[in-house]
């Protein structure tokens, strides 16, 4: 007998979803490890939805572009780089192609970065310049959720119109071996939030 996925229809976990395509972005937060797993659960859940991967280059260091590729159907892994000599527009082309952001997990670097406005990768231009929902879902080391520059980072994020950034679990830290570190929202819940912000 094998045992249903956790927000698996079989458990009656898994939200409605009421949109066909996902730009999930992959940051380099230690999270980073699960997300084999978690889109090989999108694709059993919701079979129908497109998703587009992007890896930041720092996300390298905790999980592969071959890993994240297999699955049911194969998908697009892309990383988040601009593409050279090449003058195509990569940002242009996933913000207008996505219905939703997902970045998940989002690493403390990231997190800063999309809340000053910067723009310097594909990614984060896309996420700035997109009217799509964008859900944040942070992954972070002890103390990150509760430090004075993230709770300004989070609130100036939360201000935006179609951006959600929700609240990390407290999880076992892989530097201390203590229940200190803060591990991303369970991914069904990303869906819900994107599903609250459409």
């Amino acid at each position: 007998m094998t045992t249903p996925l956790p927000g698996s229809p079989e458990t009656g976990g898994a939200p409605a979803l009421g949109i066909e395509r996902l730009l999930l972005v992959i940051t380099g937060s230690v999270s980073a490890a699960h997300m084999p797993f978690w889109l090989n659960w999108l694709g059993m859940t919701y079979p129908d939805l497109e998703i587009k991967v992007v890896v930041t280059p720092s996300a390298g260091r905790f999980v592969t572009r071959t890993a994240l590729s297999t699955g049911p159907g194969g998908r697009e892994v892309c990383t988040d780089t601009w593409p050279g000599e090449d003058t195509h527009a990569l940002h242009v082309e996933w913000g207008e192609w996505a219905q939703a952001v997902l970045v998940y997990p989002a690493s403390f670097q990231f997190l800063a970065r999309l809340a000053l406005g910067l723009a310097d990768t594909p990614a984060l231009l896309a996420a700035q310049c997109t009217t799509a929902p964008v859900v944040v879902a942070p992954g972070l080391p002890p103390g990150g959720w509760q430090s004075p520059a993230c709770v300004a980072h989070v609130t100036a994020l939360k201000a935006r119109p179609n951006t959600e950034v929700l609240t990390p679990l407290q999880g076992l830290s892989r530097a201390t071996g203590r229940q200190e570190a803060w591990t991303p929202a369970m991914l069904p819940d990303t869906l819900r939030a994107i599903e609250r912000l459409r």
